[in-house]
């Protein structure tokens, strides 16, 4: 299933050719940019970005990619997603979809959404993996713009999330942020955290990383730490939760947990993305 073509529409296919995975269709239409520095490789690599560097009076983007048998892909964004003010409360929003056909890997790893004060951002996306495909997701929030005394003063912050294992509905996560249920800077809210992430590790090509991902999260809270993790496991793969005072403390995590995916790219994508 392809979304139809729409203002801030994208698509992506991507299949194994002549033994190396390759892109055989992209397209993107204002503001979306889809940017591709690798489009044939043991894994192909690409970005998304939008003019302007993010989302603005009601601004909405939408990405069909699919991934065919056997390819493997790493699919991120040039930097943070700004959702700007929006002084009319027109919402932005992001919607994806990603069809994964057996023994394909992706790995969605954008940086993080950051929503400045007085807007307002909902972004849905499923997963629809073959039995045999495998995912990374990275899906995560930061406060705003802290060095200004911005935190967590948007209007209203929503994601969805849908997996979905040979038409099965294996997961749904979603979270929504409004401070209409309350000061999100309360301390029984969000209190002193300024970033907050999930990760789904997901498919059977990736069942040893899930394994000891679930393992090393079996650690102790300490009071008053900089940095939480839980973990849940799933039925072919783990979910894990993280809060972090600062984006670093996720950042650094998130790089060292998922040290796995050089690997599976037969390279190491952070350490050349800056």
């Amino acid at each position: 299933m392809k979304l139809a073509y729409q203002p801030g529409g994208g698509g992506l296919e991507i299949d194994v050719v002549a033994g190396q995975s390759a892109v055989v269709s992209a397209w993107a239409s204002s503001p979306l940019k889809l940017l591709l520095p690798r489009s044939r490789g043991a894994s192909v690599w690409a970005y998304l970005s939008s003019f302007g560097g993010g989302l603005v009076a009601g601004d909405k983007t939408s990405l069909s990619l699919r991934l065919g048998a056997d390819a493997r892909a790493f699919v991120t964004t040039q930097a943070s997603t700004k959702i700007y003010r929006n002084p009319v409360r027109r919402p932005c929003g992001h919607h994806l979809r990603a069809d994964l056909e057996k023994g394909s890997i992706l790995v969605l790893a954008p940086e993080p959404i950051q929503a400045f004060a007085g807007s307002a951002y909902q972004q849905r996306q499923e997963f629809h993996l073959q039995p045999g495909a495998g995912l990374v997701m990275i899906d995560w929030f930061c406060s705003g713009r802290v060095a200004r005394g911005e935190r967590w003063a948007f209007t209203r912050l929503q994601s969805s999330n849908q997996f979905f294992i040979n038409g099965e509905r294996t997961l749904v996560d979603s979270f929504l942020l409004d401070p209409a249920d309350g000061p999100l800077e309360n301390a029984h809210r969000l209190g002193r955290f300024n970033c907050l992430a999930v990760v789904v590790v997901l498919g059977s090509p990736l069942a040893k990383e899930s394994a000891r991902l679930l393992a090393e999260a079996a650690q102790p809270v300490s009071r008053g730490a900089s940095f939480l993790l839980s973990a849940s496991p799933l039925r072919d793969g783990i979910l894990l939760r993280m809060a972090g005072e600062r984006a670093e403390d996720i950042t650094r995590e998130i790089h060292r947990r998922l040290g796995f995916i050089a690997e599976i790219l037969r390279d190491e994508p952070w350490a050349r993305k800056w």
